[in-house]
């Protein structure tokens, strides 16, 4: 446990604070929510925690250099705040977008910072969560009850990345960094860099560190899909030429959009050879003439589209890199580091003064807290989800996560409606508590992996698979990755249906 000051421990006069729901995390997530819990039930009286200094989760913890989305704005932006920025934005684009609907809407006295939350423990006897937190500011300890509880705090650790460990690395006589901790002192003019990875933040940073080094190497495994375009979307800005309000052009860029990537998702797997030749051929494009066999070589998965996820290079900024020759793509596999650099298994040495380890996440599973229902320690792996939103035998709890295919935000919304939804239903009923579980039915349906391995296997989701709830093989009982379907499903949800156990 990370804290600033020496912990002192909660002395008598200090009062437990209670409120009707406690929202875990200020990222996208946490800040989207607040607002629906304050539009949908006003009234409600609510907690924001924490752990970082400021709101912005993703968007504050990562600054290494050219930091943006790789999903557009204008659907990974709130439904109800237009965007009208460029369809891919900068770290600091997004978290000034954030900060507006905090002033806008009141947030910010909602908003405990530097609150490191070690544990949350439901009682029966009272209906309530107990959550115990530390003030990383004075180093207090600080305990909330809530009657709900609604997690927003991601999937993976904010603290630190994941980097393999490779034979050498301790022979190695320059600097290795994640990009999750990308140091301010860093200078990088004269240097030769090798970036490990080949996913969306290999394929931000590489060209916007290419003028500041020597020469920056992509070090790929295996290729990934990317797709390239113009970082601006034409529909918007044909609609701002005839005067259109904003909050209409959002809807319809939004719904179009939307429209777009679900036809492009759904032929990815009817017709996955034409998409993949689709996405190599914008490539292409982008290299000029004579790229058939880097295209080839660097650049051709061996699995479908979609599998894995696919990001979007605005500009085609990676392969103008690639095109000028201020960055080149190695795609190998690593024997050992050397004090020099990376040996790689084909013989190959790469020279390196800095070595960037793009090599993905730390899954972690609801924040690393500590749970426990009434007193039982709780392990997640061993429930159920409803949805990707609620647990099996987890009692007033929601989670928040969003989708690999589409943006991230457009699943907070929906949940936000159903959690608002549910909250109110349980007012109505008298309820204090709601529980989901399998219903008679159900007790010998078959469970599987949270994700299905066929449909969706990035790495950090593979590593840590079994930390994570099972799901089974009816659409309530799975985490659906199609916002086409569950834009229309979740709002339908029956909530006395059998799976919802109230008292």
């Amino acid at each position: 446990m990370n804290v600033s000051a020496p912990l002192r421990t909660m002395s008598a006069a200090q009062a437990v604070e209670h409120f009707d729901v406690l929202i875990v995390g200020a990222g996208i997530s946490g800040i989207g929510s607040a607002y629906h819990l304050t539009k949908q039930l006003p009234g409600t009286s609510f907690v924001v925690l924490e752990e970082q200094e400021s709101f912005g989760g993703t968007w504050l913890t990562h600054k290494y250099p050219g930091i943006r989305s790789d999903s557009d704005l204008h659907t990974f932006g709130y439904r109800f705040k237009p965007w009208v920025g460029p369809p891919i934005a900068t770290a600091d684009e997004i978290r000034a977008y954030m900060s507006e609907v905090i002033d806008e809407n009141d947030l910010a006295r909602h908003i405990r910072y530097r609150h490191r939350i070690n544990s949350a423990k439901w009682s029966s006897e009272t209906n309530r969560w107990t959550v115990e937190a530390v003030d990383q500011a004075s180093g207090e300890a600080r305990i909330f009850t809530a009657n709900f509880l609604w997690m927003c705090q991601g999937y993976y650790r904010h603290s630190e990345g994941y980097t393999p460990e490779w034979q050498g690395m301790a022979d190695y006589k320059g600097r290795i960094i994640h990009p999750q901790r990308w140091p301010e002192d860093l200078d990088l003019s004269g240097k030769k860099v090798v970036v490990i990875g080949s996913g969306a933040t290999a394929a931000t940073l590489i060209p916007a560190i290419a003028d500041k080094c020597e020469h920056v190497t992509m070090l790929q495994r295996s290729p990934t899909y990317f797709r390239t375009g113009r970082n601006a979307i034409e529909l918007a800005e044909q609609l701002r030429q005839l005067q259109v309000k904003e909050e209409w052009i959002h809807e319809i860029v939004r719904r179009k959009i939307l429209f777009d990537q679900d036809l492009f998702t759904r032929l990815s797997f009817t017709e996955p050879e034409k998409i993949k030749q689709e996405l190599l051929n914008g490539i292409r494009a982008a290299l000029g003439p004579g790229s058939d066999d880097i295209v080839e070589k660097h650049f051709t998965p061996k699995y479908r589209p979609w599998r894995q996820r696919i990001a979007f290079v605005p500009d085609a900024d990676l392969f103008e890199a690639v095109k000028s020759g201020k960055a080149s793509v190695v795609t190998d596999e690593i024997d050992r580091f050397t004090k020099d650099g990376i040996l790689l298994k084909s013989g190959e040495t790469l020279e390196a003064d800095i070595i960037v380890t793009a090599t993905g996440f730390n899954l972690n599973v609801l924040g690393d807290i500590a749970f426990e229902i009434d007193g039982k320690p709780l392990d997640f792996s061993d429930t159920v989800t409803y949805r990707g939103m609620m647990f099996t035998g987890i009692p007033n709890m929601a989670w928040v996560f969003g989708y690999f295919r589409a943006s991230w935000t457009l699943r907070t919304d929906l949940v936000a409606d159903f959690v608002c939804r549910l909250l109110a239903h349980m007012k109505e009923k008298g309820a204090k508590k709601v529980v989901p579980a399998l219903r008679p039915q159900e007790g010998n349906m078959p469970l599987h992996s949270w994700i299905d391995p066929e449909n969706f296997n990035p790495g950090y989701m593979m590593r840590n698979m079994h930390l994570l709830p099972k799901r089974g093989d009816k659409p309530e009982w799975q985490h659906s990755q199609d916002y086409w379907a569950e834009k229309d499903e979740i709002p339908a949800i029956d909530l006395d249906d059998p799976a919802f156990v109230y008292e």
